[in-house]
Formats: C-alpha cells, sequence, structure tokens
C-alpha cells in the first residue's frame, strides 16, 4: 500500500495567514520598539558618554535682539553668546528683516551687511563661553515713530544659525561611567542592599502571601471582607502610605515609639527610618507588607482549583495538615510560585518610589534605583546614571537566563 506524503512547505493558505498575521502584529511590534526597545538603545548610548544634564541641549547660538538709546545714539543691539562653555561653533550667520522705518546711520560690525531691509552677518566661529554684543548706529526716518519703530523691530525675530559637535550625538565613546561607577567600595555597598532588599522583599512577600491564601482557602462569614482589607496595602496610592508609615515609626510623634515607650520595651525613641541597619529592615518590612496582595491573589486562586478528591482521600489515609499542604498543596503550587517570584524579583529589583519616599536613600537604604537618580539628576552626570540603569539591566537579564535555564525547567515552566 502507499501512503502519500503532504508535500513539503506551506500551501498558499498558510501563506496568506502568516502574512494577515504579521499584519495584524505589526501595530503592537511598532509600539513595542517604540516604548520600550528606543529608550533601551538610548540609555546604552548614553551609558558610553560623559554626560551632564547641560549636554542634553545641544551647543548653539543664541541671539536677542533690542533697540536701545535715542536721538543720536539711537542703535540695535545683537547680543550674541554660545550656549556651550566648552565647545565651539562654527559657520555662524544672522539674518534678521528690519522696518522701513529704521536707517543705518553708522558703520556696519565686520561682516555684517544691508540689502534693502534684509540685515545679514556671518560671523564664522563662537569661542566656547563667547558673549558679546553687536551694535549697529541707525536713525528715524522722517515721520517715524520710536515706539513704533521699537515694537516693528522687535517684532521680527532674527534667524541665527551655526554648526557644533554635539557629544550627544557624535561617535566618541568612553568606558569612564562605568569606571566611575565601580570605583570605590560604594557601588558593592550598594549591590548588596540592593539585593537584600530584592531578595527578602520577594521572599517575604511570597511566604506571606501563601500563609494569607492559606487561611482564606475555606468558607466562612466574612471571607469577602476580609479578602478586601488584604488588598488594601496594593491598591492604596503608594505616597499615602509611605506618609502613613514615616509618620506611625516618627521617633518625636509616632505612635509606634510612644507605644514601645509606655510598655517599657525601650527606654529611648527608636529612628526606625534613620539609622543603620535598621532603616533597610524597615524599608524592606514595608516592601513585604505592601505587595503580599499580589501574591495572596494568585496563590489564592491556584489553591481554589485544586481538586478536593485529593484532600479526602489523604484524611482518609490519616494524613496531617502539614503533610497535606507538604505533599498535595506545595507541588501544584510550585508553578505558580516560581512566576510569582520572577515577576516580585525583577520589580523590587527595579523599586524606587517606595525607597525614596521612606528614606529617600538614606540610613543606609541606597539601592541601585536611587543611584541612579542620584548620579542623574542630583549631580548631573547623566552618563553615570546611564551606565548605573545599564548594570541593573544587566543583572535582571542573568537573573532571568539563570531562571529560565534552572529554576522553570525543573517547574515544568
Amino acid at each position: 500500500m502507499n501512503i502519500a506524503t503532504p508535500p513539503k512547505g506551506r500551501g498558499p493558505l498558510a501563506k496568506r495567514e502568516a502574512r494577515l498575521a504579521w499584519s495584524l502584529l505589526l501595530p503592537t511590534i511598532t509600539m513595542v520598539s517604540l516604548v520600550v526597545i528606543l529608550p533601551l538603545l538610548a540609555i546604552f548610548w548614553i551609558s558610553f558618554k560623559p554626560i551632564g544634564l547641560a549636554d542634553l541641549r545641544p551647543p548653539a547660538p543664541v541671539l536677542r535682539e533690542s533697540l536701545r538709546g535715542s536721538g543720536d545714539d539711537l542703535r540695535i543691539e545683537y547680543r550674541l553668546r554660545n550656549s556651550s562653555q566648552d565647545t565651539e561653533v562654527t559657520d555662524v550667520t544672522i539674518r534678521d528683516t528690519w522696518p522701513e522705518s529704521l536707517i543705518v546711520a553708522g558703520d556696519l560690525p565686520s561682516g555684517c551687511d544691508l540689502e534693502g531691509t534684509v540685515f545679514a552677518c556671518e560671523l564664522g566661529t563662537l569661542e566656547p563661553g563667547f558673549n558679546e554684543q553687536l551694535r549697529v548706529p541707525v536713525a528715524l526716518a522722517d515721520g517715524a515713530d520710536k515706539d513704533t519703530a521699537e515694537d516693528a523691530a522687535e517684532g521680527t525675530k532674527p534667524q541665527v544659525q551655526g554648526n557644533a559637535d554635539s557629544i550627544l550625538t557624535n561617535f566618541e565613546f568612553t568606558l569612564d561611567n562605568f569606571a566611575k561607577v565601580f570605583d570605590g567600595d560604594e557601588f558593592w555597598s550598594v549591590m548588596w542592599v540592593t539585593i537584600f532588599y530584592t531578595v527578602f522583599g520577594t521572599v517575604g512577600a511570597l511566604l506571606l502571601g501563601l500563609f494569607a491564601a492559606l487561611l482564606l482557602n475555606k468558607s466562612f462569614r466574612g471571607q469577602g471582607i476580609l479578602r478586601g482589607l488584604y488588598l488594601f496595602p496594593y491598591v492604596a496610592p503608594v505616597i499615602a502610605v509611605a506618609f502613613t508609615w514615616v509618620n506611625l515609626f516618627d521617633p518625636f510623634s509616632g505612635s509606634a515609639n510612644a507605644l514601645l515607650l509606655q510598655m517599657g520595651v525601650t527606654s529611648e525613641a527608636i529612628n526606625f527610618f534613620g539609622q543603620r541597619p535598621l532603616a533597610l529592615i524597615m524599608v524592606t518590612v514595608f516592601e513585604i507588607w505592601r505587595y503580599f496582595p499580589l501574591s495572596f491573589l494568585f496563590i489564592l486562586a491556584r489553591l481554589q482549583s485544586i481538586d478536593t478528591d485529593m484532600y479526602e482521600a489523604a484524611d482518609m489515609d490519616g494524613a496531617s495538615p502539614f503533610q497535606k499542604f507538604w505533599y498535595l498543596s506545595l507541588p501544584m503550587l510550585l508553578g505558580i510560585l516560581s512566576v510569582l517570584f520572577l515577576l516580585r524579583f525583577i520589580w523590587t529589583f527595579n523599586k524606587f518610589d517606595d525607597i525614596f519616599l521612606l528614606t529617600g536613600g538614606n540610613a543606609g537604604t541606597r539601592t541601585l534605583t536611587v543611584n541612579v537618580y542620584e548620579q542623574a539628576f542630583a549631580v548631573s552626570n547623566i552618563g553615570a546614571g546611564a551606565a548605573v540603569a545599564v548594570i541593573i539591566f544587566g543583572c535582571l537579564l542573568v537573573f532571568s537566563v539563570f531562571f529560565f535555564k534552572f529554576i522553570s525547567r525543573e517547574e515544568g515552566l
């Protein structure tokens, strides 16, 4: 018996479906590229350049025009300067249209010419920090009013052009930003704080979410209300809960210190967010408290999807609650726990707002994301801030590769 084998390759219908699928996905791919990939490439580009906040605006000639003086001392002044203190601007030209009520009453500056009402200058190169005035003596035409002439002169904006090398767009690269970031013990101290905050914050949120899900896995009266209360830390505005914690644990007026003093637990007020290593522990506890509801929701949904016949069979065999959890529930939860660990690790590693609102990165709570902010805006070193952001990306990339290669394979993800 001969069995016909299907022809190799895709048929016309499959090709049309593939083209249709790619055409439908094209808007999504374009949006992802614009929103995610392009900014990521820009950060990589900036990380290899010694760029400060002032370098984000490219060097250019800046010109202001005004009509000054009166009578025989009437003049048009062009205040010209180079916006950069480090880079020269070449091939600088000025072009302006004068009102007919003004006429030249003296010599024009060198390199300038007037044809009709068009005033033009070719000034060549402006040195770094250049700041001078070009004065053109003028007079009022017969019957012209000074105020009207001034409004007409300043109403037309002069055009100024020039060429300059921008450090942001040229092809000169350096590793100085990364050398500065890795220089000294400060980076490794920040890295250790970031790892501590991320690992304990992630594991703590998972364990607390697992515990809360196990408590609410059984039906009882008021279960819906309690579930809603569990969600409060996650849905509440971060700025509100952060300042609530700061006020609650304030060493002078906080309720927590007042309670500890009255109970005799401590003899003096404790600065929870202002001393090492307590501040780092507190921001980690805040991270656990604020984000355990997300783990709680996913774990509870997975628990309620497990077939109850297994638990009934375990009860008949005399299994204890711990044995049912360890041998029945936990193996069924490993998949969702792995996914939650991956997501929470990435999000916590990138967390900035919680720490910044609670401590501002002080008292030993400075993480890599806070370091990005301080380098880029507090120190005005955009290049170093971008370098730290690239390091964060590299750390998360290494973690993701390790996770998908080893951990997820064991869990069948």
